[in-house]
């Protein structure tokens, strides 16, 4: 990868996720019955930021789960394990996915498997930091912070502190 450009900084960064937590409150009329799954790894982070945002504005805690998508992956060898955190039932309610990056939909459609095999949500809508285009598969985001055009040679580098030690969205050639 060469020539990373930062086209996201950080207070960009949170002022997008306090907009997508507006947005999400206002479509759901609040908080009821909404819990929220961070895809891992960054997916889990984003998702902590949106929950920490709910609790600032309602004042509401939510469940908040870690799903691994790995054993449902298309593209995986690794079927046998599974680090999903999830201690709370999806029967019947609204799930907000939270990821980093929409780009070929496959994470996504590896995600929605997973998330079948622990109950029968009511609703599932996604949300998604950064959607950068090139779909795959008819998939498309409830909630997006940010649209980012980008060529098929050209990477996404979402960069959080909890991982990374500092917050920014950066593009650079493969």
């Amino acid at each position: 990868m060469t020539d990373l450009k930062e086209v996201i900084d950080s207070s960009a960064i949170k002022r997008t996720l306090k907009r997508m937590t507006h947005e999400i409150l206002e479509r759901n009329k609040g908080t009821e019955d909404l819990v929220i799954m961070g895809i891992k790894n960054k997916g889990v982070y984003i998702a902590q930021r949106i929950l920490d945002n709910l609790i600032d504005i309602e004042g509401v805690k939510l469940p908040i789960g870690e799903l691994d998508i790995t054993p449902f992956r298309d593209d995986s060898a690794k079927k046998n394990v599974n680090l999903t955190k999830l201690d709370f039932s999806i029967e019947n309610k609204k799930v907000i996915l939270v990821d980093d990056v929409l780009y070929t939909g496959r994470s996504v459609r590896a995600a929605l498997d997973a998330i079948m095999t622990y109950g029968r949500p009511k609703e599932i809508q996604l949300a998604i930091l950064i959607d950068r285009g090139h779909r795959e598969l008819p998939i498309r985001s409830d909630y997006v912070g940010k649209n980012i055009p980008t060529s098929r040679n050209e990477t996404v580098i979402v960069s959080l502190r909890e991982k990374d030690q500092v917050d920014g969205v950066f593009i650079g050639k493969k």
